[in-house]
């Protein structure tokens, strides 16, 4: 039987050893790639091509919701674990709607990885236990109750409105970075850099800096806390 190969995404060196120690534990199951980010774990998922990406949500530069989007586009093979410290219902619904298959607790124990992994790969979704299945029903019910009453769009529904550039981008602004550093970043013009600005504060209906990181971290775009 082949074994179950794994890629492990966290800007956290130490995070990734602790992980990767557990993993070597488990029989059948090899860790075949590290990346410090969302963007190297896109480009690492395409040439290792492993079964099951654990993924931290919280990384500079591209945030792991984001490249579990672009995972389950361009790499639907691959199923994505969301590593997090966050019980918070709205950061699970946003990562089952990224399309990661699964919602892992950053201290879960050796047993709990396995199960977790083995679920996932055989196509099933796996939620940590304390994540209650009412929380997330309650979450929903929530959201349906408040489209109910208004017209007005939820922040999910916000941003689904944004490109993946401009979501890219909403995330590096609230990190702190200037116009010139993204530019160099993603090897754009400044210029597109200021008309992708343009347009997601348009989109969004906030015009300023602050408001943009308030949303980034409503939406779980970017983490006051790892």
């Amino acid at each position: 039987m082949n074994p179950i190969k794994v890629m492990l995404a966290d800007d956290h060196k130490l995070v990734r050893g602790g992980i990767r120690a557990l993993l070597n534990k488990i029989s059948g199951v090899e860790v075949v790639a590290e990346a410090d980010d969302g963007r190297e774990a896109l480009e690492l998922a395409g040439v290792h091509k492993p079964d099951v990406i654990m993924m931290d949500i919280a990384m500079s530069g591209m945030n792991g919701l984001e490249a579990t989007i672009r995972l389950a586009k361009d790499y639907p093979n691959i199923q994505v674990i969301i590593l997090s410290m966050h019980t918070n219902e709205e950061y699970v619904l946003q990562a089952l709607r990224s399309g990661a298959k699964g919602y892992l607790l950053k201290d879960a124990d050796i047993a709990e990885l396995e199960l977790a992994l083995q679920a996932v790969y055989q196509g099933e979704t796996y939620l940590s236990p304390r994540i209650s299945k009412h929380v997330i029903a309650e979450y929903v019910r929530r959201v349906g109750a408040e489209m109910e009453r208004s017209d007005e769009p939820t922040p999910i529904q916000l941003l689904d409105r944004l490109t993946p550039r401009q979501r890219e981008i909403l995330q590096l602004l609230s990190e702190g970075n200037k116009t010139q550093e993204i530019a160099n970043l993603l090897n754009i013009s400044v210029k597109t850099v200021e008309t992708h600005r343009t347009q997601l504060m348009d989109r969004l209906d906030i015009h300023d800096i602050a408001g943009l990181v308030r949303f980034a971290i409503r939406v779980g775009l970017v983490t006051i806390e790892k």
